[in-house]
């Protein structure tokens, strides 16, 4: 039997380079050699509040630029968080085994908590569980994630130890699996920090919809450094993101794109950088066109995901409502 694999991704803001670059094509290639489950967590995204009718678009959003990606519904399973009450009710139940000292170490929660202080709500304090429940409920092997959120499955490996300790084996301990290149694409305006969903600067990111002339415009914008050398040198973040989205965008060695851009500018580098960025997601784009054209098909590949994941989920739960002794 083949491994699983289990990643989510949140219906908040608008999907970019970043998550294409860092998470999406990896979550292709891993159909290859893994049973797939792709969750748009819904739930998660409440953690802070939302506007309704946005949060639904996004949702079908997010669903459309995965399977444009690449994402095959009939090899892998396509969910959405909140259409399995299991993940709800699998959280409450590992809230009450997970201790307080382990959630008051999550880096992300401190950082994100920062920003909203006292509009901090409960959820977001939680959200880590969620996330265990999420994983666990699949019989997951391994979570593709980013540097990031590798601290959230270490607690979901935690978390099922514990319960595997006290009520027998129960649950796979899963392992995050962190890609070697692409895994922090940074801000086009900031190269020090990764790039982000929650930023808001037109310039910070190329969303995966964006348009050519938008995103010609966003890289000419981009930061760089008052250097003229064009080489990878990770003590110089600004170059060093763009040759990375170079890279990964046309599949050449860091060598070869070295060699073609010697002698030359950044004004020059950055409209190359533009047309491979255009003609990447091209492909992707005209996808997501025609997977949107029917309103229907979208919402029955979810459907189907549902019905093909719901099975695995409730036999989990109905294991851990046994063992602790539910209903």
């Amino acid at each position: 039997m083949r491994k699983r694999v289990f990643s989510g991704i949140q219906p908040t803001g608008s999907l970019m380079i970043g998550n294409y670059l860092g998470a999406m094509q990896n979550y292709v290639k891993l159909q290859d050699d893994y049973d797939c489950v792709y969750c748009i967590v819904d739930l998660h995204a409440i953690t802070i509040q939302q506007d309704p009718g946005v949060l639904k678009a996004r949702t079908r959003e997010v669903t459309g630029l995965l399977l444009a990606a690449g994402i095959d519904p009939k090899r892998s399973i396509v969910i959405i968080q909140s259409h399995i009450s299991a993940h709800s009710e699998l959280a409450w139940i590992l809230n009450c085994f997970i201790p307080m000292g382990w959630m008051q170490r999550m880096t992300q929660f401190k950082e994100k908590s920062a920003k909203h202080k006292e509009q901090v709500s409960v959820g977001l304090f939680d959200y880590p569980a969620l996330m265990a429940a999420d994983i666990l409920l699949y019989n997951t092997d391994v979570v593709p994630v980013g540097e990031d959120q590798k601290q959230h499955v270490e607690l979901a490996r935690d978390t099922a130890q514990r319960f595997n300790n006290i009520y027998g084996q129960t649950f796979v301990l899963p392992e995050p699996l962190i890609p070697d290149i692409g895994a922090r694409i940074m801000g086009l305006d900031d190269p020090t920090k990764k790039m982000s969903k929650s930023e808001t600067a037109s310039g910070h990111a190329i969303d995966l919809l964006d348009p050519p002339d938008a995103i010609r415009a966003k890289i000419m914008r981009a930061t760089t450094d008052s250097l003229r050398e064009i080489r990878f040198d990770a003590s110089r973040p600004g170059i060093f993101n763009l040759l990375t989205i170079y890279h990964l965008f046309s599949g050449r060695s860091q060598k070869e794109i070295e060699a073609q851009f010697e002698g030359k500018g950044y004004s020059d580098f950055k409209k190359a950088l533009a047309e491979v960025v255009i003609e990447g997601l091209r492909p992707l784009q005209e996808r997501y066109k025609e997977l949107t054209d029917d309103p229907t098909r979208i919402d029955s590949i979810l459907a189907e995901g549902a019905a093909r994941a719901r099975p695995t989920a409730e036999k989990v739960l109905g294991e851990v409502r046994k063992k602790v002794g539910l209903g």
